[in-house]
């Protein structure tokens, strides 16, 4: 009897134990493959950049990317911007370009200039665009001044500075990729505590228990005139739509980082987020989603890719990463690329299985 007592006891134990194991074991930089010409997405007039996949109920890739006029030039992305769709057989490419889906609004909407920064889900049989906006309120913009506003470094006084601070996030809906598309008459939610001034950079994924969690990207409170700390805090609903209630404490403080991409990892029972760091690709985790850390595999890629010749590409920027999974498999990684002279591209690396 004290012999299968003691059994019993020990299955308890061992149990007990393995709910409480370790799971971070994800490693998301032993996994990306090297790149070829067809994981390339590129535009002679338009500045490709960050990217997100969706698949359909036929088995068709589509992507949903952002684009800038190259006439306007790089920063014309707060002014600009347009989100547009494409297609695939793969989710690797190549990429063919279909329609302009989104775009600013124009006067008397809060999505005045600019539609950007986007991520694609499909949730419960619907699709979901999540993106940026911003506005001028009630000052209608010379043409002088909008060339400004499109190129100049920003400044707390000046109209790009304003427009920075109308930064909040929308959401567009539909029953199929091809639209139409459902937009609404104001943003999902407005700053406030733990971030503060502005929203963008949103991710959203769903929660095991059937709800949806969201990071967004704002500005750290309480910083001298001039300086902007970037931060991301959770937010989380019971619908894609909202309501969205903002969670007291950030996800990252205290050093600049921006572009989280979250998921939930259900082989692990965590979640983890990508984000870039203004240098290299990050990668945080939780167990629960509103406490995190530093992934144990934190450190992904350097501002460089590796191409199927064995090349090492060395780039300027290194932004926007998602993460497309198919039955619960990381499958590709999507960024935004700046290269060194200054032109752009959206890439998709494949992931080893």
């Amino acid at each position: 009897m004290t012999y299968i007592l003691r059994i019993c006891l020990s299955g308890v134990l061992l149990t007990a134990l393995a709910k409480g194991k370790d799971t971070d074991d994800f490693n998301l930089s032993a996994i990306m493959q090297p790149v070829s010409e067809e994981n390339i997405f590129y535009n002679e007039e338009f500045y490709n950049w960050g990217s997100g996949i969706v698949k359909d109920d036929d088995g068709k890739y589509h992507l949903i990317y952002s684009q800038m006029p190259k006439k306007h030039g790089f920063f014309c992305w707060l002014t600009d911007g347009i989100v547009s769709r494409a297609v695939a057989d793969k989710p690797t490419g190549p990429w063919e370009h279909v329609e302009v889906v989104l775009e600013g609004r124009g006067d008397g909407h809060w999505d005045q200039y600019t539609v950007h920064c986007p991520k694609v889900y499909k949730f419960d049989g619907k699709y979901y665009i999540y993106y940026m906006s911003t506005n001028t309120g009630d000052l209608d913009l010379t043409p002088e001044q909008l060339e400004e506003a499109r190129r100049a470094k920003w400044n707390k006084s000046d109209i790009r500075g304003m427009m920075r601070l109308n930064q909040r996030i929308g959401v567009a809906v539909a029953d199929s990729m091809e639209g139409p598309w459902k937009r609404f008459d104001k943003p999902v939610f407005e700053p406030q505590l733990p971030i503060a001034n502005m929203s963008n950079n949103v991710t959203v994924t769903q929660r095991p228990d059937g709800g949806y969690l969201m990071v967004i990207r704002g500005d750290q409170p309480d910083q001298p005139e001039g300086t902007i700390l970037r931060m991301q805090a959770v937010l989380l609903a019971d619908h894609p739509l909202g309501p969205w209630e903002m969670q007291p404490k950030p996800v990252v403080i205290n050093y600049n980082s921006e572009d989280p991409e979250v998921w939930y990892d259900a082989e692990r029972e965590r979640y983890y987020s990508l984000y870039h760091a203004f240098g290299y690709m990050g990668m945080i985790t939780s167990t629960d989603g509103l406490n995190w850390e530093r992934a144990k595999n934190y450190k992904v890629s350097d501002k460089a890719y590796t191409k199927t010749d064995g090349t090492t590409v060395k780039v300027h920027r290194y932004e926007r990463p998602t993460i497309y999974h198919e039955n619960g498999k990381p499958l590709v990684m999507t960024a935004g690329i700046k290269q060194l002279d200054g032109d752009t591209h959206s890439l998709f690396i494949p992931l080893q299985q």
